[in-house]
C-alpha cells in the first residue's frame, strides 16, 4: 500500500511540473519540442505507407493500383480510430489543463476499449463480404484479385490499428509525443523492413505486403500499451475506469467529429477519384494512388507538426491562457506553410523522377502522376493552412467550425469537382480537381478561422 501511495505521490509531482511546463515555456520551444518525435511518427507512418506502394508496385500495375483502392479502406479504419482517439485526447488535454486527473482516466480507458470493439466489429462485417466491398471502393476486375488479398490481412489487424492510433492521440494529447512516437516508428520501420522479405524473399506477393503491415501494427499496439501503462507522465489505462456514459461518449463525439469527418471523407473522395479514373484504365488508378501516397508523405510533416500544437493548444485553452494559444497558432501557420511552399518546388521540378520511382516500367503511369503531382505542388501550400485551422478549431472545442473545415478539402469542394470536371476535361479534371478545392478550401478556412480568433481576441483581458 505505502509503495502504491508513493508512485502515485511521484506521478502526481511529474504531472504537475508538465502542467507548468505547458503554460510558461516560450510557444514557439515548447511546440517544436513535442513537434519533434510527432513529425517523425507521421514521417516513419509515410514512409511505410510509400514502401507498400513501392515494393507492390514492381509486381504489376494492377497490383500498384490495389494498393490505391484499398488505402480507401485504411483510411475507414483510421477516420474512426481518429475520432475516437482525438475526441479522447482533447477531452483528455483539458482536463489535465483543469488538474482533473481522475475524469481523464476514465476518458483513457473508455478510449482503448472502444477502439478495440470497433476493430473487431468493422472486421467481422467486411471480411465476409470482401468480394462486393472491393468493387465498391472502385476496383476493376484486373485489380480486385490483388485488392483482395491485401485487404483481408490489413481487416484481420484492424483492432490493433485502431487501438494503436487512439493510444498514439492520448499520449500526444498528454504531452508525451516522444512515447507515442516510439510505438508508431518501431512497427513502420519494420514493416519497411519485412515488405521485400515477405513479398519477394518468401515469394507472397501482395499478400506479403499487408501481412507485414499487419504484423507490424501488432508491435506497435504491444509497445504502445506498454508506454501508457509503464511511464510515470502517462495516465495509465485501467479496465476498472471503463465507465461508459452518454456524457463521456457525448464529449469523445462532440470533440472527435471532426477527425471523422476529415478522414472519413477523405475515403470517400479516393472512392470517387478511383471511379473516375477507371475509364483511363489501371494505369491512371495507379498513377493517382501513387500521386495520393505522395502527397500524405508531404502532408505528413505538417500534421505532426500540428500535433505537437494540439497539446499546447489544449492545455492552455483549458487554463483560460487565450494569448499564449493565438500566439502558438500564428506560429504554427506561418512554419507549416512556408515549409511547404520549400517541398512544392522540389516536387513541381522532379515530379517525373518522383512518379518513375514508383513504376518507371510503365511510361503512362509516370506521364499521369507527372501531371497530377505538379498540378498539387501548385496548392500545397494550403494544405498547411488548412492543416492548422482544422486542428485549431478542434482543440479549443469548437467543433461546427472544425467539422466544416475539415470537409472543405475533400468534401464540400473537391467532391463536386471531381464529379463534374471529368465530364468537361477528362483525365485533366481529374488532374485539376485537387489543386483546385485546395484553393478554395483556404479561402473558406481563412474566413471561418478568422472569426473564431476575433471572439477569442475578446475573452483576452
Amino acid at each position: 500500500m505505502k509503495q502504491a501511495e508513493t508512485h502515485k505521490a511521484e506521478q502526481t509531482e511529474t504531472q504537475n511540473g508538465h502542467y507548468q511546463e505547458m503554460l510558461e515555456e516560450p510557444v514557439s520551444k515548447l511546440i517544436l519540442k513535442f513537434a519533434a518525435p510527432t513529425i517523425v511518427s507521421m514521417l516513419v507512418t509515410a514512409i511505410y505507407n510509400m514502401a507498400d506502394t513501392f515494393f507492390v508496385s514492381q509486381i504489376s500495375t494492377s497490383a500498384s493500383g490495389a494498393v490505391g483502392i484499398i488505402f480507401s479502406l485504411m483510411a475507414i479504419l483510421q477516420a474512426f480510430a481518429f475520432m475516437i482517439g482525438m475526441g479522447s485526447g482533447n477531452n483528455i488535454a483539458r482536463l489535465l489543463g483543469q488538474q482533473k486527473q481522475k475524469q481523464a482516466e476514465i476518458f483513457a480507458a473508455v478510449c482503448f476499449v472502444t477502439e478495440f470493439l470497433a476493430g473487431t466489429l468493422i472486421a467481422a462485417i467486411l471480411l465476409p463480404n470482401l468480394n462486393r466491398v472491393v468493387y465498391l471502393l472502385g476496383a476493376t476486375d484486373t485489380i480486385a484479385p490483388y485488392a483482395m488479398d491485401y485487404a483481408k490481412y490489413i481487416l484481420f489487424a484492424a483492432p490493433f490499428l485502431m487501438c494503436s492510433l487512439g493510444m498514439n492521440n492520448m499520449l500526444r494529447f498528454q504531452g508525451n509525443a516522444f512515447y507515442a512516437m516510439m510505438g508508431i516508428a518501431t512497427g513502420g520501420i519494420l514493416n519497411m523492413i519485412l515488405d521485400p522479405l515477405f513479398i519477394f524473399g518468401f515469394g507472397m506477393g501482395i499478400s506479403g505486403a499487408a501481412i507485414a503491415t499487419g504484423l507490424s501494427q501488432l508491435i506497435s499496439f504491444i509497445i504502445l500499451t506498454c508506454q501508457c501503462n509503464l511511464r510515470k507522465s502517462c495516465l495509465s489505462i485501467r479496465l476498472s475506469n471503463f465507465r461508459p456514459s452518454g456524457h463521456v461518449y457525448r464529449a469523445i463525439l462532440t470533440n472527435g467529429f471532426p477527425s471523422l469527418s476529415r478522414q472519413g471523407i477523405a475515403s470517400v473522395a479516393v472512392i470517387i477519384m478511383n471511379f473516375a479514373a477507371k475509364p483511363y484504365g489501371d494505369a491512371a488508378i495507379a498513377a493517382m494512388s501513387i500521386v495520393s501516397r505522395y502527397g500524405n508523405f508531404l502532408n505528413s510533416a505538417v500534421i505532426g507538426f500540428g500535433q505537437g500544437f494540439q497539446p499546447v493548444c489544449g492545455f492552455n485553452y483549458g487554463a483560460g491562457n487565450y494569448k499564449r494559444v493565438l500566439d502558438a497558432f500564428d506560429f504554427c501557420v506561418r512554419t507549416a506553410v512556408r515549409f511547404l511552399l520549400g517541398l512544392a518546388v522540389i516536387s513541381f521540378l522532379f515530379a517525373p523522377e518522383i512518379i518513375a520511382v514508383f513504376r518507371k516500367e510503365d511510361a503512362e503511369v509516370v506521364a499521369i502522376g507527372t501531371l497530377a503531382l505538379r498540378a498539387q505542388a501548385v496548392s500545397l501550400m494550403c494544405a498547411g493552412y488548412l492543416t492548422m485551422a482544422n486542428m485549431f478549431t478542434q482543440t479549443i472545442g469548437y467543433s461546427l467550425h472544425a467539422t466544416i473545415v475539415s470537409l472543405l478539402r475533400q468534401g464540400i469542394w473537391y467532391i463536386p469537382l471531381i464529379l463534374v470536371l471529368p465530364q468537361v476535361f477528362g483525365l485533366w479534371g481529374i488532374v485539376l480537381a485537387q489543386p483546385a478545392a485546395d484553393f478554395l478550401s483556404f479561402v473558406t478556412a481563412h474566413l471561418i478561422c478568422r472569426r473564431v480568433i476575433g471572439q477569442m481576441r475578446e475573452k483576452i483581458v
